[in-house]
């Protein structure tokens, strides 16, 4: 028997079986090769939603129901493989959120991680434990666990962000906790601009003690992002798997700046191809910039700005690029490594 096989059935054996069932129990050898699999097994597929259509139903959401009265006013992107789950990939969430000009999603917290990453508008606000950012297209926002938060729109037209959150995760070992604020906003209490001023410009305050694991810094800006990819592009040194990929990290100790949650950046010039890459981090991609076409093994994914994919854990993967491209993309990763869990493979 090897682990890809099961153990042929008897009479006996089946009476044996009942006799377990009864008492909660089962025998590990007719589970094993489902258990303990030769490569990664998952219900989660590739797939693309088109912006274009999700907007427009965003847009109807936002005829229909309040920020207020929905609490989040959100579109979750379920995984077509993972229905019913609220899931994008078999450990994140994925949404797409919508404020209108002149709402206040409301104040609350949770334990979850969340991220918010800006697709369409500019000018609507998040406040985080008592500072308040304003938002733009390509902003990469950091909600840490247990921050009380809330998001307003003064701007004159609608915002729609990228939320990306650890909600299976913190399922899986039930560790949900959540509750509102009692308001519709939090006071504004530390000045705009401090949390980048502190730690945004490679200095930390003398005296700094790290509070919880997700980094200081809770806005990224875009063009701080993009400027730093066009001054690696001079270099012209190019993964063959990533054209130039970026990693966001914690200024106080260089890993992930979000605990659950790895995010990045990459810039794909036009006309390339990349290597075939595999890794274990189910992964999903927002299209800043762009348009192109991933093939995802059988499955071929034509996308352009502001559209958003995912590819499933060890999948075979290629990215094209028609012109020069922007993704922005988050996964487990670091969890994973953490874990001993995560590995990649490169080229066919």
């Amino acid at each position: 028997m090897s682990l890809t096989e099961k153990p042929a059935t008897s009479p006996a054996r089946d009476a044996y079986y009942k006799k377990l069932d009864e008492r909660s129990m089962s025998a590990l050898w007719n589970v094993l090769s489902d258990i303990i699999t030769p490569t990664p097994r998952s219900g989660c597929q590739p797939f693309k939603w088109d912006f274009d259509e999700a907007r427009d139903l965003l847009m109807e959401a936002g005829s229909l129901i309040t920020a207020k009265e929905a609490e989040r006013r959100v579109l979750i992107l379920e995984n077509p493989g993972l229905r019913g789950q609220s899931r994008i990939t078999t450990s994140l969430y994925a949404g797409l959120q919508l404020v209108m000009p002149g709402e206040v999603a409301p104040a609350h917290r949770h334990s979850q991680s969340a991220l918010r990453f800006v697709v369409d508008g500019d000018g609507a606000y998040t406040n985080v434990a008592g500072e308040r950012t304003l938002m733009h297209e390509g902003d990469f926002v950091i909600t840490p666990p247990w921050a009380w938060h809330d998001h307003g729109n003064e701007s004159d037209r609608p915002m729609i962000w990228l939320d990306g959150l650890d909600i299976p995760m913190a399922s899986f070992f039930d560790a949900s906790f959540a509750e509102g604020y009692g308001a519709e906003s939090q006071p504004e209490s530390i000045p705009r601009g401090d949390s980048l001023a502190r730690y945004g410009a490679n200095l930390m305050p003398f005296g700094h003690e790290q509070r919880g694991l997700a980094s200081p810094i809770f806005n990224y800006p875009y063009d701080r992002t993009r400027d730093a990819l066009e001054h690696m592009r001079l270099r012209n040194e190019w993964d063959p798997c990533h054209g130039l990929k970026l990693r966001y990290v914690n200024p106080v100790n260089g890993e992930d700046a979000m605990p659950t949650i790895s995010t990045a950046m990459q810039l794909l010039p036009k006309g390339l191809i990349t290597d075939v890459y595999r890794s274990t981090d189910a992964t999903v991609f927002s299209v800043v910039e762009g348009q192109g076409r991933t093939t995802v093994g059988d499955t071929v994914i034509d996308w352009k700005a502001k559209d958003h994919f995912v590819v499933p854990s060890w999948a075979p993967v290629v990215h094209q690029a028609q012109d020069d491209a922007i993704l922005f993309s988050f996964s487990d990763r670091g969890v994973q490594q953490k874990l001993g869990f995560w590995r990649e493979r490169r080229g066919s």
